[in-house]
Parts: structure tokens; sequence; C-alpha cells
């Protein structure tokens, strides 16, 4: 075909942006927040599970790597993916093929639509997936509201009532309901093999525990639940928290425990004596463990001492 220099100049040109446009289209779209780097601490737990940790503090992953592909427990906040990835792929190239979500809190599952359009199966208790059709409304600063539904991008696609196992990489994992705690539909994952026990938010190694009045959770469950990892807990068990600084083992989880009950007989006698719960703020019924473990500003004394109050029979909360 003839023509001058410059028509072919331009035709050339306009070929090329066609391609690149066309190659852009296969690339996957990052939102600006997922483009942040967010440092990932990958952290050798015991056997063959692996914790991801990030400097934000929200919710500490599970890995179990291997042949068979990876298990995640639980995956960050939307726009964190990349950085979970990241975490991931320090330790091996195999694919994700499962994420269990350990409650319905986003910062447990937003990373869920990226990693279900990779290929992974998305798995939680029924509660869990059933929550997510409703408005949420969980106990943080006060009490905050989010009108809309999560979509259904996030929604896993496979629940359990009671227990699933899987069994992969050389390891028996057992996924379970425990009593309403945190929520009611929280998870505990037990990897046999290596002595693992991830305990998703029901456990906490880095403020108070949170009772997700809104989400089905309760103080009473949250013990029970407690209670039941240190039964399970042996000597050498190693124990991820659903958020704080590492892993713990029996002994961080007994810890708690002792706190959570001294705290409640305290504010049970309280009650009994005939204390409003403005006296009992006033009389800081947490004030011997406020130090260690109410130094968040979303979530301290004032936020779950009245949430207790109320359980135990007291009166209403200040929550909205």
């Amino acid at each position: 075909m003839n023509g001058s220099p410059r028509r072919m100049a331009w035709f050339g040109t306009l070929s090329l942006l066609f391609l690149l446009a066309l190659f852009a289209r296969t690339l996957p779209v990052a939102s600006e927040s997922a483009q942040q780097v967010e440092p990932v601490k990958v952290i050798p737990v015991q056997g063959n599970v692996y914790m991801l940790q990030f400097s934000n503090t929200l919710g500490n992953i599970g890995v179990l790597p291997g042949p068979d592909g990876v298990l995640l427990i639980d995956d960050q906040v939307p726009g964190m993916t990349d950085n979970v990835l990241r975490g991931v792929r320090e330790i091996t190239d195999e694919e994700i093929r499962f994420v269990i979500n350990t409650h319905v809190h986003m910062d447990h599952f937003g990373g869920n639509p990226i990693l279900a359009d990779m290929g992974a199966t998305i798995i939680s208790h029924k509660n869990v997936r059933d929550r997510m059709f409703q408005p949420h409304h969980t106990p943080r600063r006060g009490g905050t509201y989010a009108a809309t539904p999560i979509s259904e991008a996030n929604r896993p696609i496979l629940t359990f009532e009671d227990a699933m196992s899987f069994h992969m990489n050389g390891e028996d994992v057992r996924v379970w309901l425990v009593p309403s705690a945190h929520t009611d539909g929280d998870a505990f994952t037990y990897f046999a093999q290596s002595d693992v026990l991830h305990t998703g938010d029901v456990f906490r190694t880095n403020m108070y525990p949170i009772i997700d009045v809104f989400n089905g959770g309760s103080l009473a469950g949250t013990i029970a639940a407690t209670e039941a990892a240190i039964a399970l807990a042996g000597p050498n068990t190693k124990v991820i928290p659903g958020h704080g600084d590492g892993f713990t083992d029996r002994d961080g989880l007994i810890e708690v425990l002792d706190m959570m009950v001294d705290i409640r007989d305290t504010i049970q006698d309280m009650i009994v004596s005939g204390m409003h719960l403005e006296e009992v703020l006033a009389a800081r019924p947490t004030a011997e463990y406020d130090e260690q473990w109410g130094q968040v500003a979303t979530w301290n004394a004032k936020d779950i001492v009245p949430i207790i109050y109320n359980e135990l029979g007291g009166g209403p909360t200040l929550l909205r």
C-alpha cells in the first residue's frame, strides 16, 4: 500500500496506542490505597505454620503453605491484598486455594474479592455470611454504623454449621465455631501436626477484648471460648491472636482469661451493691489492668465496662 511517510507514521502511532490500550485492559487496576506499600512481617510460628503481621495492627493472618496450595486464615482490610500477597510470596509460590474468614469484621475479610478472583475458595461459619447481608454495626468508637450491606464479592461461597476439616500439606486442620464471643460467628483454627491455634479476634494481646454486642458477641462467650482454647493448648502449643505483636502460648491465654474474670467479678459486685453505670465507671473497676490493656483510644475501659455492666444485668450501655 502506498502512502506518504507522515501518513504511515501516524498509522503506526495509532497502532501502537491501540496495542498498549489492549494490553492495559489485561492488567488489574489497583486502587490508590492498594498501591501503598504496608510493611509486612513474616513470622514462622511452628511446624508448617506462619503468620503475617502488619504495622497497622489490623488482623493477624495465618498461613499454611505447601504443595497442596496455601490455606489463609483471614485476609486484612480492602486495599491491603497486594501486601498480603507479598507476604505469602516470601513463604511460597504455591497458589492460594482456601481463605477462612474468622468473623464478620472488615479487617479480616477485606481481601476476599481479589483472592476469589485469583481462584481461592472463601469459607466461613454460616453466621458470618448471613451477617454480611445485613447493615453493618460495630461497637468501636461508641458504636459505628454502615448502612450499605457488604457486597456479594466479599461473601464466602462455602459455609459450615459446627466444624470442618482440611487435610493438606501434611497437616490436619480443624476449624470450628466457638461460643458467641467477639461475635456469634467466631471460628478457631487448629493445625494439629504443627500444634498451632489461630483464635481470630476472640483473643487479642494488645487491648481489652472487643465484645461486639451488635453482632452477637458476649463476655460470657469470650470467657467460655478462651477456656476452651486453654483446654486444647498443651505446653508447646503456639497461639496466633487476632491482634497483637507476634504469637503467644497457653500462658498468654490464661493471662487474658484471668483479667476478664477479675473485671467481670468486680463489676458484678458493684452491681449487687446497687451502683449505677456512671458510678461503676467512676470507680474504675479495670484500673489494675488499664496500663497494659487500655491504651487503645478506640477501645478501652469506657467502652468495655458498660457492655459488661449491661450483660451482667446492671442496665443499658452507653452505646448508640
